[in-house]
């Protein structure tokens, strides 16, 4: 007997809703499920499908399942029946708790919540069909065994509606790191849309991914295995060690990109080395040291110990140095850098320090520096998993008959190099999922691109279409958007606070899936007039009013027939916000927190949440 391995223990059911159990065994074999004092009977097909349906059911947990075919018996134990959220998107839903213990450790360390539960679906692709059950992986609890492998937002969305429910709370992991939306929506849809058929139908060619798939492979492997082998950093005692003297090393601050250095070019390997006297106080208890974020890999070593190492640019370094590796005074720390394809960086306004017993040391400043090999630019992979419908196939369709009470989603980011025509992918992507489930309207929650300076790779406004793009789509019926304007970092793709973030997304859920009377969402743009010079603005969600935190509204911008927008005066009157400039007659237009990365944007409602950007253009 095969059964999905979504269906296995510790699962959660979602309550109130029909179940279907469904599964393989022998064809025509008959089938006995035993839940809950109740006992359900069928007979598989002459393919070995089978499925059982239950009745809805009230929370509750831990139960106690059987399914017996003619010829074996599966138990499937702690069985909890509470609300299931589908949590998809990119890397922003992936990041792990683990990755924000800089800001949550003390909470992170307490926590205990076995009623709060996480399945991971499989990571995987199929460009042939959508696939019908699930392979591998298991429910983890929100206990100390586990939590550092949940999704933060996540984790923090599930405590919040647990503990004002107190239902238990299941969550899918259904989520890839740099995937685009087209990669989750169906070939049907994709198809209809136009424009993806050339890639829909070159991904269906099974030996052109495999042949594409071991050339990557083969060149990554001599790509490393020419620098390894080359790099004289790594020969003898190695540049690491303490024993080596880096009399020939040049000077170099840190951190600082390479730009408008001799490195600036350099594709291969430059090593780093700083000295710093450790106090014999630094030495009792766990010492860890901080580097920010280097592009792209890096290993790093203390006192010839390699203490860590990480294979690309977004992480952040932080290392735990094994007992003894510190000792009284001088201690060197030595770090190898990797540019594969883009000039290196330590990026900057990110810690660089050594902590231990209570106590910090800067690492920021001067460092010496020398070159290790030289190489050329290391070509990309093929990304399969980005390609269209790839992952819908293999992680949404088999779903299907999971049933959930709704979806949270977090995407976009890989999505802003053409943000244009999102909202249109978008509605499809809902309709997709929705269809999947045969679940009509059910809640679909969503996180608006926080603000991020992606640097010169991009023009400096694509995440800001692509942020006006995701508010449209509000359109949508029983959707609800977390505006995360105010929690991202300028530097970091991946900014820390999931806290914030699951507590708004949290509200939104409130809202529209427990039909709670309350404010759920910032000010949203609804209606521009044009009033003599001037521009007054109605915006929904006003809450208790409008605000503006720490001083006058900032971030707003005003054009006249010209299309030229400029810095405008704009307050608060009433609900409303009167905008205008002095040199502007006739307005026709207004911007508001219309960049990458809007620095100070603050309008609020007076429950705290932020207003979303927004284009008066786009209506």
């Amino acid at each position: 007997m095969k059964l999905s391995s979504i269906i296995s223990d510790g699962m959660v059911l979602q309550r109130n809703q029909q179940l279907n159990i469904t599964g393989k065994t022998t064809y025509l074999h008959k089938v006995i499920l035993t839940f809950l004092g109740k006992s359900y009977e069928t007979t598989a097909d002459n393919k070995g499908d089978w499925s059982i349906t239950l009745e809805p059911l009230e929370p509750g947990g831990p139960f106690h399942m059987v399914i017996a075919s003619e010829e074996e018996k599966k138990e499937i134990n702690d069985i909890l029946v509470g609300d299931v959220w589908v949590l998809g998107g990119q890397s922003n839903m992936e990041l792990p708790v683990s990755r924000t213990l800089d800001l949550f450790l003390d909470e992170i360390k307490e926590v205990n919540q076995p009623f709060i539960r996480q399945y991971n679906v499989p990571q995987t692709y199929d460009f042939h069909e959508p696939k019908q059950e699930l392979v591998g992986n298991v429910w983890m609890k929100a206990t100390s065994d586990d939590i550092m492998k949940f999704s933060a937002v996540g984790y923090f969305f599930a405590k919040e509606i647990y503990e004002k429910n107190g239902v238990p709370l299941g969550l899918i992991m259904a989520a890839v790191g740099g995937t685009p939306i087209e990669a989750w929506i169906s070939e049907k849809t994709l198809r209809e849309i136009g424009g993806y058929e050339a890639e829909l139908d070159l991904s269906k060619n099974d030996s052109y991914i495999a042949s594409t798939k071991s050339s990557d492979q083969k060149r990554q492997d001599l790509w490393y295995q020419y620098l390894n082998e080359n790099d004289p950093g790594l020969k003898n005692t190695g540049w690491f060690s303490t024993s080596h003297k880096a009399t020939d090393w040049k000077a170099i601050e840190i951190p600082n990109s390479w730009k408008g250095t001799e490195l600036e070019q350099i594709r291969g390997s430059v090593w780093f080395r700083k000295e710093v006297e450790v106090p014999a106080s630094m030495l009792e208890g766990e010492a860890k040291l901080a580097l920010g974020t280097i592009v792209d890999a890096d290993e790093t070593y203390v006192n010839g110990t390699k203490i860590g190492s990480t294979g690309y640019r977004y992480p952040p370094r932080r290392y735990h140095l094994p007992s003894g590796i510190l000792k009284p005074g001088k201690n060197s720390i030595t770090v190898r850098v990797i540019s594969t394809q883009t000039t290196g960086e330590f990026i900057k306004d990110m810690p660089y320090k050594l902590m231990a017993n209570g106590q910090e040391l800067n690492l920021e400043g001067t460092w010496q520096y020398k070159v290790g090999v030289v190489t050329d630019t290391l070509e990309s992979p093929t990304f399969f998993q980005y390609k269209p419908s790839g992952v819908y196939n293999a992680m949404i369709a088999p779903l299907k008959n999971y049933p959930m009470k709704g979806v949270l989603w977090y995407q976009g980011e890989s999505n802003t190099n053409q943000p244009e025509g999102y909202t249109k992918l978008f509605h499809a992507l809902v309709n997709d999922w929705r269809n999947n489930w045969q679940i009509d309207e059910f809640p679909f929650i969503y996180t608006q691109l926080a603000n991020f300076d992606p640097g010169e790779t991009e023009v400096s406004n694509n995440w800001a279409i692509l942020r006006e793009e995701q508010r449209k789509a509000l359109e949508i019926p029983n959707t609800a958007m977390a505006v995360t304007i105010d929690l991202g970092q300028y530097n970091e793709l991946h900014p820390q606070d999931k806290k914030t973030v699951g507590k708004r997304l949290a509200l939104c859920a409130r809202k529209l899936a427990y039909e709670e009377d309350i404010v759920f969402s910032g000010p949203i743009y609804q209606e521009i007039e044009r009033v003599d010079n001037s521009i007054q603005l109605t915006l929904d969600h006003v809450g208790s009013g409008l605000a503006a935190k720490n001083g006058n509204l900032k971030q707003f911008t005003i054009c006249g027939k010209d299309g030229i927008f400029l810095p405008a005066t704009a307050t608060i009157v009433d609900d409303k916000i009167v905008v205008s400039h002095e040199q502007i007659s006739g307005p026709k237009h207004v911007r508001y927190a219309w960049a990458n990365n809007p620095d100070g944007a603050n309008l609020y409602n007076k429950e705290g949440l932020p207003a979303s950007p927004f284009t008066t253009e786009t209506n």
